[in-house]
């Protein structure tokens, strides 16, 4: 991994409770830990928990999972104005109890480490539907590149899940690749892209949403002009990637674009707000 990079992970991937609001206040900001059983043990994931200023009855939740360098700026910018809109939102941490920092180098994670990784989603919505202030049929997941493409896995899964609504932000789609050509959308799922985006890039997904023979009319896409990967990486310049894995080119390597798109950023949050007022409706 190059030094470029690794100066890249220290200033993107810093834990979002050592981050300043950023978007006003955020009430009841608490270190948490969801429990999930894996390999005969039991492994407690750390997540910070954002709660409502205030809530009337119980509240709908949304479960955020982070991408290839750890939960960062991002993740813990999206958890506060889910709050300020409402939404109790857990922001997971899948790497820190595993003894990992970033995968994002050219050991990129394989399809099997992100069929275990889905697992972290059934634990961390079983951990939110048994709040007392969460409504359990108010749930929804939200998965952030590497961690976009996990939250795929779990919604195209054939398996039960509490999910009512699933936020994709500029996924891997690859990593459906292995699910077959026939697909099932199971609940009202948004794909948020950019357009330029040559680490994720929208073909791949619009090739995934092609194969989807029932519930297509249940997918919503967004693909966001002038913007590439990390489009919400406010105040990062654009700028080349050489060391990282690119499971969109041959061989799984190397090098991507990464950087901040600010009107994207804006537009993308008019959209998360407007879809998931729809689809976790009372």
């Amino acid at each position: 991994m190059s030094a470029r990079w690794l100066l890249l992970v220290m200033f993107w991937t810093v834990p979002g409770w050592a981050v300043p609001a950023l978007v006003g206040p955020v009430w009841a900001q608490q270190n948490v830990r969801v429990p999930l059983e894996e390999a005969g043990r039991t492994v407690q994931l750390a997540a910070q928990l954002y709660k409502p200023a205030t809530t009337t009855g119980r509240v709908p939740a949304v479960a955020i999972f982070h991408g290839c360098g750890g939960p960062g700026q991002n993740t813990a910018r999206m958890a506060g104005l889910l709050a300020s809109w409402g939404y109790a939102a857990l922001s997971v941490d899948s790497f820190s109890a595993r003894g990992l920092k970033d995968v994002c180098g050219r050991n990129w994670p394989t399809q099997a480490q992100a069929e275990d990784r889905a697992r972290d989603i059934d634990a961390a919505l079983a951990w939110l539907g048994a709040q007392g202030f969460v409504d359990p049929k108010r749930l929804a997941v939200m998965g952030y590149s590497y961690g976009g493409g996990v939250a795929l896995l779990h919604a195209l899964s054939p398996g039960p899940s509490t999910a009512r609504a699933v936020v994709l932000v500029y996924p891997d789609c690859a990593l459906a690749d292995a699910m077959g050509a026939t697909l099932t959308v199971r609940q009202p799922t948004l794909f948020a892209m950019g357009a330029l985006d040559d680490w994720t890039p929208p073909a791949q997904c619009r090739a995934v949403i092609d194969r989807v023979a029932k519930g297509r009319e249940l997918v919503e896409t967004r693909v966001y002009e002038g913007a590439h990967h990390s489009f919400d990486a406010l105040g990062l310049p654009l700028r080349y990637l050489d060391g990282v894995g690119n499971r969109s080119k041959p061989g799984g390597c190397c090098g991507a674009h990464y950087g901040a798109h600010e009107p994207a950023w804006k537009q993308f949050v008019a959209d998360v707000q407007a879809f998931l007022a729809k689809a976790l409706a009372p």
